[in-house]
């Protein structure tokens, strides 16, 4: 039997899932599974991966392609990470692994290449490769969901930087007097334009004083209040929800007109769970870009929705195997 074009496994490690699927060299994830994961220990946590790699490992399989098409595995994680030395750092929401080898455990268990990346690394690459990003040179991506990660390509190759620790993005501040983020400075954009910070601020509204939709979609719980409730009470036309919306969008114009003074990106990608929601404001972030930047063709820059959704992580960690500035 003849062997098909080779194909490669992408897992994409979180907090509490596993993803990982199989995926062709035109992006196309073929199968996929997720599993929840352990992060009790660091041999909890490698029996996870290792379970979700075998499982689409074998669906391969007995979808005809025999073993050796698996070229190899592209695995992305949150940072911090070394992804020259293939090693896990001090994630916070990976307690279980501190320092560890996990590119060369996963290597020696199945005798194949295998590359390790931040996950907005990874995702921006295949949004470059294969997504809405393809064709041009210079991408600039951002997920927007419970952070804001991001990635930037350079000709087709990831920017690291000197230690591997460039693109976090979400961590440029834009108000060095507003609140803390997580990362310990303020007025990251992470803490401001996130899903969590989206839903933070209606609530502060409503608990304020105002009246919304959002606090019955809610069930009269303002601590239930999440981003997605603001998203379908501005469909709806509730005016609180247009007002954190907007808010959003131009906190997103000053972030971005930094992001293109900097690096002059050839188009901007935005993914995440929180995206749809900011789609209706992509015509707006472009027209105030020109009063935070000043570069004369920041409007000429599209501004564009991710191809990939929640499979992001999956194409994006096969992507790696394709990029020739990541570790061997």
């Amino acid at each position: 039997m003849p062997i098909e074009s080779p194909l490669i496994i992408g897992v994409d490690i979180g907090g509490s899932k596993v993803a990982a699927g199989v995926v062709d060299s035109s992006g196309q994830i073929r199968n996929s599974v997720r599993v929840a994961m352990n992060v009790e220990n660091g041999a909890a946590g490698l029996a996870v991966v290792k379970t979700a790699i075998e499982s689409v490992w074998d669906a391969a399989k007995l979808g005809g392609r025999m073993a050796g098409a698996i070229r190899g595995i592209g695995i992305c994680a949150p940072g911090p990470l070394d992804p020259d030395g293939g090693v896990i750092l001090n994630p916070p929401n990976l307690p279980c692994w501190r320092g560890f080898p996990l590119r060369d455990e996963i290597s020696q268990a199945y005798g194949v290449t295998v590359r390790l990346d931040n996950d907005g690394n990874a995702a921006a690459l295949a949004e470059a490769l294969w997504g809405a990003g393809r064709g041009y040179r210079n991408v600039f991506y951002a997920a927007i969901g419970t952070g804001i990660g991001t990635g930037i390509i350079f000709d087709r190759r990831i920017y690291h930087g000197r230690t591997g620790a460039a693109g976090e993005g979400g961590h440029v501040s834009i108000d060095y007097r507003g609140p803390r983020c997580h990362c310990g400075k303020q007025g990251c954009i992470e803490v401001l334009a996130s899903g969590p910070a989206i839903a933070r601020r209606a609530a502060e509204r409503i608990a304020g004083g105002r009246t919304s939709a959002i606090l019955t979609q809610a069930g009269g719980n303002v601590e239930g209040i999440t981003a997605d409730m603001v998203g379908r009470a501005y469909a709806e036309g509730d005016s609180l929800a247009a007002e954190v919306l907007q808010e959003t969008a131009t906190f997103l114009s000053v972030w971005l007109g930094n992001i293109v003074d900097l690096i002059e990106p050839d188009v901007i990608v935005i993914g995440g769970g929180a995206a749809p929601l900011m789609k209706p404001f992509f015509q707006k972030i472009r027209e105030q870009l020109p009063q935070w930047s000043i570069n004369p063709g920041c409007q000429e820059i599209p501004i564009v929705s991710a191809h990939y959704g929640e499979q992001a992580g999956i194409a994006g960690a096969a992507a790696l195997l394709l990029d020739t500035s990541s570790c061997a």
